[in-house]
């Protein structure tokens, strides 16, 4: 791979970095919950909110680049610890876009909802990118690989297992902080089952890139 195409396919991924951070901007304040990988930091960020919701982000990400170490041991690359410094990017990103949707309005559940999808597609487009990028994975993916390597099991449905045990955690989490569903609602759920619906469906308008990334 040249040198060339390295710089378009880091780009390609930078964008999609931050626009998988405007798009977990819109769905959490919309106020229906949060994508499954940043429930826990969701619900965190509601009850102690002198630190910031990226920050919160970061510090689940680096707890999945741990795990991965432990899981991988020996087979773990190095070339994975560069999942730091873009989980360092993507607090910032996450603060800068959670603090320019503050436009967006919790009072009325049909506008919540519609500002939900919104968020979803805004991601799922993100997510996409930074597949079609295929330079390094975000820590959530690199932790669910991890996994199969390991297991040799599905990457989906290792997936599917991984985003509903994120999920119930954030649940627990919610009813010892607030005795309710705080940052963790339908939205969650409807977050995990929609975005890798619409990230598939992306595939068709962003695989001209695997072209461009070569020229």
């Amino acid at each position: 791979m040249s040198v060339k195409e390295y710089v378009k396919r880091y780009v390609v991924a930078a964008i999609g970095l931050f626009v998988m951070a405007l798009g977990i901007s819109f769905v959490v304040r919309a106020g229906l919950g949060s994508s499954p990988i940043s429930s826990i930091p969701n619900v965190l960020f509601l009850k102690f909110p002198k630190l910031s919701l990226g920050t919160y982000v970061f510090c689940m990400n680096c707890v999945l680049i741990i795990l991965q170490i432990i899981i991988m041991r020996r087979d773990f690359q190095i070339i994975q610890l560069l999942q730091i410094p873009l989980s360092i990017v993507f607090k910032y990103f996450t603060d800068f876009t959670y603090n320019i949707t503050g436009f967006i309005p919790d009072s009325n559940y049909f506008i919540q909802l519609l500002c939900m999808f919104i968020g979803i597609m805004i991601l799922a487009l993100g997510v996409n990118l930074m597949v079609t990028a295929n330079v390094i994975m975000n820590s959530g993916e690199a932790f669910v690989q991890a996994i199969v390597f390991k297991t040799h099991r599905d990457f989906g449905k290792t997936k599917v297992v991984f985003d509903t045990t994120l999920s119930l955690i954030a649940v627990v989490l919610s009813l010892i902080f607030f005795h309710k569903l705080n940052g963790v609602r339908e939205g969650t759920v409807i977050a995990a089952v929609v975005t890798g619906l619409v990230v598939k469906l992306y595939g068709k308008f962003t695989h001209p890139l695997v072209g461009f990334f070569k020229k």
